[in-house]
């Protein structure tokens, strides 16, 4: 009989089951949300703090591993075009999912609470006089201290490699320097390994916060919208994205199991970064390359957001349907062009869904103040995009691998062993 083990998958599941049990018992006690909220913001904090550190060092060290600037490029390339390839693709599931089940239709929007988006109209207002070519020149950092202290992903992933293929092109005199790396990313990652023990605690605080804030009762009058959206990112994931893991020769529920603890977190976070170390390691534990785990799932957080776009392209067809707005085969095109771009251009921006449909909205004739009667159960539809975009960033490591062909997979025994 095989020894039941009390693993820290189970842990985290147990926490978030009963946040959301203390949760719907304390509904609309303030007294608790004050209680349980330092408990998950110290967690955030925690991983937060470990974030810049470990993808900076990673990175480094995977691409001086590498040490040829048309490697790099390659990698880049294929990465980059893999990643507008399934955006493309998820919009494009989105807008049919908003077709077919039309959530919006027939809501009586006088039933709806209104949110507060002023934020996100004012984030959006700051973004509207950046162009294009503005996005591509803020990569650039200036400074990088400043880039890793304000926690631009983007900035701090250029400047590693451009430092990695530094120390690669001058040979034996960056050894030492590697070396003082290659050592930082080890610690980092057992001091995320510690810092997860506290994640059934902080899972726990975080979604029973979530819950007694919102409870089950904000679902009802926008439960349509919240069955089509998860409903379509199940199907996304196990549909689309188990394809494309199958075409490559993996399977996409062995994926799933790798990084079911870290699917979890991600859910009940609503936070990447909460398991961008854990997914980095467990790509490369899978058989994909150091050098291409460590790039392709840190700037898969930027480019890659499946989830997010998804939700956008139902979200932004609700509101439609929702004001009685009919939306042409070529607006819903138009639209699917525009996500395609704010999504890429709006990368790091503080909610960034929100941002993103905003600007969008504006070029498709969509009135801005229907996010309002949404942004009460955003908390809880970015659960779920958040955790498609994990798996979607973490079988992106897989398919650039096997694209490369890097691929080296462990023995199925010890992939067995490190799913446990």
């Amino acid at each position: 009989m095989k020894k039941f083990r009390f693993s820290l998958a189970n842990q985290i599941f147990i926490g978030l089951i009963l946040g959301v049990i203390i949760g719907g018992i304390f509904y609309g006690s303030e007294t608790a949300q004050g209680f349980l909220q330092p408990f998950g913001d110290l967690f955030l904090r925690l991983i937060k703090m470990i974030v810049v550190p470990i993808v900076l060092s990673s990175i480094i060290v995977a691409i001086a591993g590498v040490g040829d600037l048309k490697s790099v490029g390659k990698l880049g390339g294929k990465s980059l075009t893999y990643f507008i390839g399934m955006t493309l693709v998820a919009i494009a599931v989105g807008l049919i999912a908003g077709n077919v089940f039309q959530p919006g239709a027939g809501i009586n929007m006088d039933s709806l609470e209104k949110g507060d988006i002023s934020s996100y109209v004012e984030t959006n207002e700051d973004q509207d006089g950046k162009s294009i070519a503005d996005t591509l020149l803020h990569i650039v950092p200036t400074n990088p201290l400043q880039a890793m202290v304000e926690g631009d992903m983007l900035a701090v992933i250029f400047f590693a490699v451009v430092f990695g293929l530094g120390i690669a092109a001058i040979g034996e005199k960056g050894k030492p320097v590697l070396r003082f790396f290659e050592g930082m990313a080890n610690a980092m990652f057992y001091v995320t390994n510690l810092f997860m023990r506290y994640a059934p605690i902080g899972v726990f605080a975080l979604i029973g916060v979530t819950i007694s804030k919102y409870g089950f009762t904000s679902l009802i009058p926008l439960g349509k919208l919240a069955l089509t959206v998860y409903g379509t990112m199940f199907f996304f994931v196990i549909v689309v994205l188990g394809l494309m893991a199958k075409i490559v020769g993996f399977n996409i529920f062995k994926l799933l199991n790798m990084i079911k603890e870290e699917l979890i977190l991600a859910f009940s976070t609503s936070s990447s970064e909460t398991v961008l170390p854990r997914i980095m390691d467990k790509m490369e534990q899978a058989g994909a390359p150091k050098h291409i785990a460590t790039f392709v799932i840190p700037t898969g957080y930027s480019f890659n957001l499946d989830g997010s776009v998804l939700y956008q392209a139902i979200a932004s067809l609700f509101i439609a349907q929702m004001f009685d707005i009919h939306l042409s085969i070529g607006q819903q095109i138009l639209l699917m062009l525009v996500l395609m771009v704010t999504s890429k251009g709006m990368a790091g921006v503080p909610g960034v869904s929100f941002v993103v449909l905003l600007a969008t909205f504006s070029t498709i004739g969509l009135p801005a103040e229907g996010l309002a009667f949404i942004a009460g159960i955003d908390r809880i539809l970015d659960m779920g995009r958040t955790a498609v975009n994990v798996v979607g960033n973490s079988l992106a490591a897989i398919v650039v691998a096997k694209w490369e062909g890097q691929f080296n997979p462990p023995a199925e025994d010890e992939i067995v062993e490190q799913a446990i």
